[in-house]
């Protein structure tokens, strides 16, 4: 008995005579095994190439959508500003109370989106996060930040905008310090 892959156990009868199958029977059991073959492959195939197409929808999606929740609580700030606007003689003490609510709004919508200030006062001046517009005689220790002229942001840990600032020169005499 020749043996193909694929061919299930047959029960032997001992009685039966016993007749190998033809090589046309085994070339027509080995085509429509191969055809089998073919088609689960060609569906293999038609799944991962539908599968890479949903990939790239959702990550076009995914990309066109990221702000959604950032933009929705933005609309309230917006809400806030348009109401001022629309007011009728305000005073000042009112359009400050507004003004104080409306930025306590963008700052919880920035807290939701993880949006940090960069407020480095007093700190070692670092290039990643900080943009030296001027150094300045101080008694501050040499690269350290003595004034900030326009606070930086991270989102994710990541600068959005970096701090821009003044920092404390070297005194006269002595080493420079190391970054």
């Amino acid at each position: 008995n020749t043996y193909l892959p694929g061919d299930e156990a047959m029960p032997v009868d001992p009685n039966a005579e016993q007749v190998a199958p033809t090589l046309e029977q085994q070339l027509e059991a080995a085509r429509a095994k191969a055809a089998e073959n073919y088609d689960l492959f060609l569906r293999a195939k038609a799944d991962m190439d539908n599968a890479a197409k949903r990939a790239i929808v959702d990550a076009g999606n995914t990309r066109k959508f990221a702000v959604e929740n950032f933009a929705s609580d933005l609309l309230a700030v917006k809400d806030s500003l348009e109401a001022a606007l629309a007011q009728t003689d305000p005073t000042v003490e009112t359009l400050h109370s507004g003004v104080e609510l409306t930025l306590k709004q963008l700052n919880t919508a920035f807290e939701k989106s993880k949006v940090v200030e960069i407020i480095p006062l007093g700190e070692k001046f670092d290039p990643h996060k900080h943009q030296a517009i001027a150094m300045l005689d101080s008694d501050a220790p040499a690269n350290t930040v003595v004034s900030v002229l326009q606070k930086g942001y991270l989102l994710h840990e990541r600068v959005l905008r970096p701090a821009m600032v003044t920092v404390a020169k070297a005194k006269a005499g002595s080493a420079p310090a190391t970054a």
